[in-house]
């Protein structure tokens, strides 16, 4: 099973899955008007720092990604199901991690290009409030993990290598 419910009082960890997180976002306007303005929202977040960090209370800041739900992705056309189910279901796409659907949790996807910096205190806060819906167990949470650093380490190359097979 990759999602173990979670109590209140459990510590915050890699893996936890949260909801009614607030998060601020910069909006530009549109092109050439050279206005921005901010703007906020209520997400569903996974935390993606490290479990040992945040055991050993090393950080103040934690980094989260926001968690869409995959229907919702397919309904407002960002994403097509065929691209779900046969490319980031399989972890193939960086950037997209693909989560099952549970009892805990619908089947969703984990957007690691909209990271944010938040406070633990605001987490531990909204976890206090019941907001934790459930948290990734191992293996799975490292697979996260890595997916996270690969999707951020890679090294990209500037041009393919020639080839001779057409």
């Amino acid at each position: 099973m990759i999602y173990q419910a979670a109590t209140p009082t459990a510590p915050l960890t890699q893996g936890d899955l949260i909801d009614n997180c607030p998060l601020i976002y910069w909006v530009m306007n549109s092109a050439g008007s050279g206005g921005r303005q901010s703007a906020s929202s209520l997400e569903r977040v996974v935390v993606l720092t490290q479990a040992c960090d945040l055991a050993n209370t090393k950080t103040t800041r934690v980094q989260v990604a926001v968690v869409y739900e995959a229907a919702s992705l397919v309904d407002a056309g960002l994403l097509k199901g065929q691209m779900i189910r046969d490319q980031i279901r399989r972890h193939r796409v960086f950037g997209w991690y693909f989560l099952p659907q549970s009892d805990l949790q619908p089947e969703a996807i984990v957007d690691l290009h909209d990271l944010h910096t938040l406070p633990r205190g605001l987490l531990e806060d909204l976890i206090a409030d019941g907001n934790r819906v459930a948290t990734i167990q191992s293996p799975f949470r490292e697979h996260l993990a890595q997916h996270f650093a690969v999707t951020y380490s890679r090294i990209a190359l500037p041009e393919p290598y020639d080839t001779e097979v057409d």
